[in-house]
């Protein structure tokens, strides 16, 4: 009896144990401990471009409870539990990328609603994007297994755009299936989650039917969200101008603008089509979608070079892309620099525009009250080779590298660890017992329960005390 007593005890115990290491873990949110300061985390010294505030500008930027709360020449770094000095980087919104596949894990070969796409984070916080679409991997048949396998569990803020085909982008069986594009059930399942599906995505379709464009259109205005078209296959019966002159609506968006398989780029002068000018003047969103197979720099650069600029800059991010010309949205960034934007440029491309674009305006700005999500870049300079869908490549001297990403207003990237202390400190720079307010990386690593986040150590040059002799095991082998 006084044993199972024991052992019961000892489960307690171990159960305890366990809830309060999942609870430490993220198995059980843990209320935030109180911080009486004005600010968790200040950002000092740093270039800020914010496009929606038009401020381009030295800033100083506070946040708290996951919220911009200041933002100003000169923030006093005793009103934070924490302050990290950004002297000579670029500070911006999060990055937004607006077209991009990530509903993977369902084992299905060959799709984008499979192995084809790709696990979010592993591939946007350490680019400064905070905030992507899914640019219609899922139809409303398959959303929901969508947003419980993705969407729900990523730390990147994923949002998503329906794809008409109800079965969503699962290869040219079910993408050329007319019969099951319909608008109505689409717009329906969008309403269904407001702010969370914020588009209507037609894409790769090959036939010559005008219905795919039409009935995303209908689920469009059902659900009051724009719709972006992947053209497919370009089709003499329904021409690119007739597209953007009569079927697509002010505010939808146009992807792989720059690719010149669809009829983008004027054959004669190589600046841009007729159907590109008449997309700008109506409203229509031209989006660079830079995908595996398109962006050319042969049509790229002419049609900048004329003065026509893409509204947004995104990625088309797959497993064929991130590992072919495109890699990731900075480099994409830094490509639109070669071709002669700005950094305030692109940087907006990458925040306020595609916020704008899927009426999500609360993402992509500073303001105060805004979401603190936040990247911080330098620019290196060098020689680097970009290169295109067709493997040929342009020169440039400047590059893009995100040092810092913050989401909801904590740390969750630091490529050279600016916000951390040095492994020799003999005190932490901020209360470590309030660290949580302002990262996401752990005070005490899985196994380290035990001891103190800093050792004790001893300044260069002093004498050190003799090490305590180890403990041998007898029952482990000698080495």
């Amino acid at each position: 009896m006084a044993f199972r007593t024991a052992a019961l005890a000892l489960a307690a115990c171990l159960t305890a144990a366990c809830l309060t290491a999942a609870a430490q873990e993220g198995g059980v949110p843990r209320a935030l401990p109180p911080n009486p300061l004005p600010y968790d985390l200040l950002l000092v010294n740093g270039h800020l471009l914010d496009d929606k505030n038009g401020i381009d500008a030295d800033r100083d930027l506070a946040m708290k409870d996951g919220k911009v709360v200041a933002v100003a020449a000169h923030l006093n770094p005793k009103d934070a539990l924490k302050t990290v000095d950004v002297k000579g980087l670029y500070v911006t919104p999060g990055l937004i990328d607006l077209h991009t596949h990530v509903y993977t894990g369902t084992g299905e070969k060959n799709s984008y609603a499979g192995d084809l796409s790709i696990y979010p984070d592993g591939f946007t916080l350490r680019n400064g994007v905070t905030t992507i679409v899914d640019a219609g991997s899922s139809g409303w048949r398959n959303f929901d297994d969508f947003k419980d396998k993705i969407i729900d569990r990523s730390r990147t803020r994923v949002l998503a755009e329906l794809n008409i085909v109800g079965s969503g982008m699962r290869g040219a069986k079910f993408e050329d299936n007319l019969d099951d594009m319909d608008g109505k059930l689409t717009g329906d399942k969008a309403k269904q989650f407001p702010g969370v599906v914020v588009g209507i995505k037609s894409a790769h379709f090959t036939g010559p039917e005008w219905k795919p464009f039409d009935q995303a259109v209908i689920a469009g205005n059902i659900a009051d969200v724009p719709v972006m078209i992947d053209y497919g296959a370009r089709r003499i019966e329904r021409t690119l101008f007739d597209l953007v002159s009569t079927h697509l609506r002010p505010g939808d968006i146009y992807t792989h603008c720059f690719s010149g398989l669809r009829g983008e780029q004027n054959p004669e002068t190589g600046g841009p089509s007729d159907a590109l000018l008449v997309m700008k003047k109506r409203g229509i969103y031209c989006d660079v979608g830079h995908g595996g197979g398109s962006f050319a720099w042969t049509v790229a650069a002419p049609i900048m070079k004329s003065g026509y600029l893409p509204d947004s800059i995104s990625t088309d991010l797959h497993v064929g892309s991130m590992n072919n010309g495109m890699k990731d949205i900075l480099n994409v960034a830094d490509k639109m620099m070669v071709l002669g934007e700005s950094v305030p440029q692109v940087i907006a491309q990458m925040t306020s525009h595609p916020a704008h674009e899927i009426k999500q305006e609360q993402y992509g700005n500073l303001s105060v009250g805004a979401i603190a999500d936040v990247a911080v870049f330098s620019m290196e300079t060098g020689t680097y080779g970009f290169v295109d869908m067709y493997n040929t490549k342009m020169m440039g001297n400047k590059k893009l590298v995100c040092e810092l990403t913050l989401k909801d207003g904590k740390v969750v990237y630091d490529l050279n660890g600016i916000s951390a202390d040095l492994w020799d400190a003999t005190q932490h720079s901020a209360d470590e017992k309030l660290s949580r307010r302002w990262t996401t990386f752990n005070e005490r690593p899985f196994g380290a329960s035990h001891g103190q986040r800093f050792p004790t150590s001893t300044p260069v040059g002093a004498s050190e005390k003799p090490a305590k002799p180890e403990t041998v095991d007898q029952a482990s082998p000698k080495k």
